[in-house]
């Protein structure tokens, strides 16, 4: 059996530690820890947490490094967690379930279970992104309308957790398991990662799936159709791009069911600054559906009706793992950065449409063409769980949006944080500046975290942060915390509090 390396301990005088330290991809955070560590196995893992513990030194966890907030590169670290050496993706036949290292990206995780048993998970569309931070948040991406979030398909999780007496020990939770080792599975299932302990691998087989491997996960489609169609900014004017981004959100509502032929498509919309590039909508869809072609081009006729101008249309086919591993458009680049989000249940109405038009076409006080607003899909086999058969609560939603501002220099922070969250607070104003879900929006995602959520200064909505991230499902978190970390030994500016804790 080939050996690992024992757990590597890197202080500030490693050669090895600036290359560890860095991995964060927002440089609007320098983290600064005194040590990280890389560990390899669960055993390692527990060792490492109990030191910690035992020289009462915070600890954080990093998987992919893809962390949108400092809920890592938190100044008040001690030591950074790195499970990226805690790779394996293989079948465990004692679980009967894929087990997969939370230090795995999604790539290596799409390409191994789809040429080993030709299966998959509905994750994420990045493949450079950490499984060990991403399935926590809920999961989800291309193939989620069809066939759901990754923990809808999330057995179990391995988890070192911290006692009441600050002993370190690694335990096994799965879906099938009662009381407080279900709530364990359960707190994993959207409730965020690096607050409840630290997970070594997630265990998938999906609820009702069959004997054999390959029966026990998703398969995805051979190939994928994909459609994509642009406009010139000089040719959208006001009405049409309201026309344009009312027809992307109402198209989402009519087709949010999980049984409508619509649920096969994934579906964005880009809205770039003015200089950023071309507006564009994209769609999906497994190309060898018999109606591939129908319903690709029933959703883009429906979404360009009435826009009026002439937009370019790209035919694409792409055998499915190929499509699944293709880089994102800033892969590899690393910058400041800050992105909000929210789900709708509903179309934006056009006067918040023209909010965001005007935030993106103003030229007299903003010129970063690396800003953007971004509309997904949402619905379809997502919303056919129920809101607290998982942690993530957001199951009646239609669509997901983010706002993304990218720029370089430091001392610009102010005016593109200005940007982003006047242009959020506005489009929200009659909720108070958030998405609040009890006044008629979805809430946020923790997977896109936001720390202005939590901040009174940013959030003074009267919506609690945990309401907007967690909803109906966050007293339950709270117990799954006080049973597992008494000592809130996993803490982040956004993980669930202990019982009785301030927000």
């Amino acid at each position: 059996m080939p050996s690992v390396p024992d757990q590597v301990v890197v202080d500030r005088d490693d050669p090895r530690y600036a290359d560890l330290v860095s991995r964060g991809i927002n440089l609007r955070f320098q983290p600064d820890p005194e040590t990280i560590r890389v560990v390899s196995t669960t055993e390692q893992t527990v060792r490492a947490v109990q030191e910690s513990v035992r020289d009462d030194r915070r600890l954080a966890v990093r998987s992919g490094g893809h962390c949108f907030e400092a809920l890592v590169d938190d100044p008040g670290v001690d030591t950074v967690l790195d499970v990226s050496e805690m790779n394996s993706v293989y079948f465990d036949a004692r679980r009967h379930a894929f087990s997969v290292g939370s230090g795995t990206t999604l790539g290596a995780m799409y390409r191994t279970l789809f040429l080993g048993w030709g299966v998959t998970i509905p994750a994420g569309r990045c493949p450079g992104i950490g499984v060990g931070g991403h399935v926590p948040g809920g999961g989800g991406g291309a193939l989620s309308r069809r066939y759901g979030l990754s923990v809808d398909h999330l057995y179990g999780v391995e988890v070192v957790v911290v006692d009441g007496s600050g002993r370190a020990r690694a335990v096994v939770a799965t879906r099938e398991d009662t009381g407080p080792l279900r709530d364990l599975w359960w707190a994993h299932t959207g409730g965020g990662g690096g607050g409840f302990g630290v997970v070594t691998r997630y265990l998938f087989r999906s609820a009702g799936s069959g004997r054999e491997p390959a029966a026990l996960l998703p398969v995805p489609p051979p190939a994928v159709l994909r459609k994509t169609v642009r406009w010139e900014w000089p040719d959208i004017d006001e009405t049409a791009f309201l026309t344009l981004v009312r027809n992307f959100g109402t198209w989402h509502e009519q087709h949010a069911g999980a049984d409508d032929p619509g649920a096969q498509l994934d579906n964005s919309l880009t809205l770039p600054r003015v200089g950023g590039g071309q507006l564009t909508l994209e769609t999906t869809v497994d190309a060898t559906h018999p109606d591939a072609d129908e319903l690709t081009d029933g959703f883009i006729s429906a979404v360009s009706r009435n826009v009026r101008a002439r937009p370019a249309v790209e035919r694409t086919t792409l055998p499915w793992l190929t499509a699944a591993l293709a880089p994102d458009e800033f892969a590899g680049m690393k910058g400041r950065f800050k992105s909000k989000a929210a789900f709708l249940r509903a179309a934006w109405t056009d006067e918040q449409a023209s909010l965001v038009h005007r935030r993106l076409t103003d030229r007299s006080g903003y010129h970063n063409p690396a800003a953007a607003v971004y509309l997904l899909s949402h619905g379809g086999a997502v919303n056919r769980v129920e809101p607290a058969d998982t942690a993530m609560a957001h199951r009646d939603a239609v669509v997901k949006v983010y706002w993304s501002v990218f720029w370089f220099d430091e001392r610009e922070d102010p005016l593109h944080l200005g940007w982003v969250r006047d242009s959020y607070r506005e489009v929200f104003a009659d909720a108070g500046g958030v998405p609040d879900p009890d006044r008629g929006y979805g809430g946020a995602f923790i997977n896109y975290a936001d720390v202005d959520l939590a901040d009174p200064e940013l959030n003074a909505a009267g919506a609690p942060w945990h309401r907007l991230y967690f909803r109906d499902n966050y007293p339950a978190l709270q117990r799954a915390k006080a049973s597992w970390d008494p000592l809130d030994t996993f803490r982040h500016a956004l993980s669930v509090r202990l019982p009785g804790e301030a927000d």
